[in-house]
């Protein structure tokens, strides 16, 4: 244990435990009157004077963590440098820190108090969790994305693992001086987002699509409509005036109720939407997508996991492929008229997350899907540590039919 520190003891379980029947009978306390309580109750204790005022304090803070926030990972959510909390087991959790993984000393009393908490959060997004459906997708107030793993699934016991976002997402000025991307490629990013190309964003886990997806949305004209769809609502489109927010739903526990991506897709057509923004393309959806980008509802943003903007396409064919007995070609077709640009991102070995590649679906060749490079990442080296090199500008864009429709110059 850290100096300043208090670890969950047995004098601390049961202090825990006579403040939870002391408030079972209580009226409502506000926040200011619960911690008065567990200082008092904390304080007449004779172990509690053998500790330190930092573990005090400590003690404080984790029962009042206990009754009112997120018990043990209160203190790790409440510090902004942490990105990604893993809960591999009750007693085993790493963090994202500044791009690296570190195993923490927090830890749950049982797997017990762990799989309490992760009802708490699953239900507060009315989702349910448990050995039949063992795996669930939901959100914690703040907006961070969490994913539940229970056994017999997991067999080191209940995984959790929470992606956190900035409080205050960043903006695309933000992002350049970060390196991510040049101020010219930003610039015919902005420039297609406003013409109503379809953008689609590829990258593998954590390489800053969700970021990306969030900032590229600030430059859709103000007053549009704009509907979006997710598994676990993490967009934060908080410049849009005319949003609605759309959330997949687990079936119930008679099986009944769920609600898919492909039908929320769907049902947006009927909405009047300008726009539609997927957060995240896996699975037979993608031809519900594909087919509301060629009929007439331009503009759409999505992302997807993939390793290259050539990787992506094969797998939205897999994807629409998994859900409809079309010939490849139709499918193909269907690919290359509806997305009009890729945006590729990857995840450093430093930690940095950067565009690596933009390119233009041109359309088709000899049965494939014509990619045209615009710009691509070249890597120079390294600089005590840092990833150095640039985003390279390798190509012009090739059709601009939608930019002159929108009343733009022609670009690049």
């Amino acid at each position: 244990m850290k100096t300043g520190e208090w670890s969950d003891t047995d004098e601390l379980r049961d202090l825990r435990e006579e403040i939870r029947s002391r408030l079972s009978w209580s009226d409502a306390v506000s926040d200011g009157e619960l911690r008065r309580l567990i200082e008092t109750e904390l304080f007449r204790k004779e172990w509690a004077r053998r500790m330190t005022a930092a573990q005090r304090k400590s003690a404080v803070e984790r029962l009042f963590h206990s009754f009112r926030g997120l018990d043990a990972l209160q203190p790790l959510l409440e510090d902004p440098a942490v990105t990604e909390i893993m809960i591999n087991r009750h007693d085993e959790i790493f963090i994202e820190k500044h791009g690296e993984l570190q195993l923490t000393e927090v830890r749950f009393e049982s797997q017990e108090k762990l799989e309490d908490l992760i009802q708490a959060i699953v239900g507060r997004v009315n989702r349910m969790v448990n050995e039949s459906s063992p795996i669930v997708d939901a959100r914690l107030p703040d907006g961070s994305r969490v994913h539940v793993v229970l056994p017999p699934i997991a067999l080191k016991g209940p995984t959790v693992t929470i992606r956190r976002f900035p409080r205050q997402p960043l903006g695309m000025n933000e992002l350049i001086s970060l390196g991510a991307l040049t101020a010219e490629a930003a610039e015919l990013l902005k420039v297609l987002v406003a013409a109503k190309y379809n953008l689609f964003i590829s990258g593998g886990t954590g390489s800053g699509k969700t970021t990306f997806l969030n900032a590229l949305s600030e430059w859709i004209p103000p007053g549009e409509r704009i509907i979006t769809i997710e598994d676990a609502a993490e967009l934060q489109l908080r410049h849009a005036s005319n949003l609605v927010s759309l959330e997949t739903r687990n079936a119930n526990s008679e099986g009944k109720g769920r609600i898919t991506m492909a039908e929320l897709i769907r049902a947006s057509l009927r909405m009047r939407p300008n726009r539609i923004i997927v957060g995240e393309v896996r699975g037979p959806e993608a031809m519900d997508m594909l087919q509301a980008m060629n009929t007439g509802h331009e503009g759409s943003l999505s992302t997807g996991h993939a390793n290259s903007p050539r990787d992506m396409l094969s797998r939205l064919e897999s994807m629409v492929l998994s859900g409809v007995d079309w010939p490849v070609f139709v499918v193909r077709k269907q690919l290359a008229s509806a997305i009009d640009v890729i945006v590729h991102l990857s995840r450093f070995r430093d930690g940095s997350r950067k565009v690596t590649e933009i390119c233009e679906v041109t359309g088709m060749r000899d049965g494939e899907i014509e990619l045209h490079p615009l710009f691509r990442f070249e890597e120079t080296g390294e600089v005590k540590g840092r990833v150095v090199g640039a985003l390279v500008k390798t190509g012009r864009l090739a059709q601009s039919e939608k930019l002159r429709f929108a009343g733009f110059r022609e670009v690049m």
